[in-house]
């Protein structure tokens, strides 16, 4: 296996066509609160996993031993924060990114860390990966931050094309039988925050 990533909570590792996440031991939490914790993120993972994979384009649950690791499958491409400004069709990216996001949000599912960072670009097909802090939520409040989230992620990251960007999104996330409430909720939110993003 070859190590790929070290975030805080996981190691990331690639061998052949699989991807394995292994969370990672907190040494500072007592044992068996910090095994309760890491069978919990990891179960709610693969609940959600299970729940999505035919909704959008997502990695393909392979294995978990419900404890602390997971396997998926690989998939081959960009990672989009890092091509997206160089896509000559970046405005149909932007609302395929919305039309997942609906889908996603319809089934009341929170990416909770919806940023380019964890959407791949397959060809012209993009994959929504990391749901470590994903959960289940129908409360607009909830989906309204994953927007938020994501607003802020093009504004620090794309700021050139970023008021299309967003907007466009918008153009497909208003397909969600939610979308006029999580919509408003998403102003109110901005509201209340310290830092908006400018576009």
């Amino acid at each position: 296996m070859k190590l790929i990533a070290h975030a805080a909570e996981a190691k990331i590792y690639k061998e052949k066509n699989t991807i394995i996440k292994e969370r990672i031991k907190k040494t500072y939490r007592f044992p068996l609160l910090d095994e309760k914790i890491r069978k919990q993120r990891t179960r709610k993972e693969v609940k959600i996993l299970k729940k999505i994979e035919t909704l959008i384009p997502v990695p393909k649950l392979i294995d978990t031993n419900n404890i602390d690791t997971l396997s998926i499958s690989y998939i081959p491409g960009k990672i989009l924060a890092q091509c997206l400004d160089s896509q000559k069709n970046k405005r149909a990216l932007a609302k395929q990114i919305g039309t997942s996001l609906t889908k996603l949000h319809d089934a009341h599912i929170i990416h909770g860390d919806l940023t380019t960072s964890n959407l791949i670009l397959n060809k012209k097909t993009i994959y929504f990966i990391d749901f470590g802090l994903s959960f289940e939520s129908s409360r607009p409040e909830d989906k309204a931050v994953d927007l938020h989230l994501l607003k802020e992620a093009l504004v620090a990251k794309h700021f050139k094309h970023a008021k299309m960007l967003f907007k466009t999104i918008l153009q497909g996330y208003k397909q969600s039988e939610n979308a006029k409430e999580v919509l408003l909720r998403l102003k109110k939110v901005e509201s209340r925050g310290r830092y908006k993003p400018q576009i």
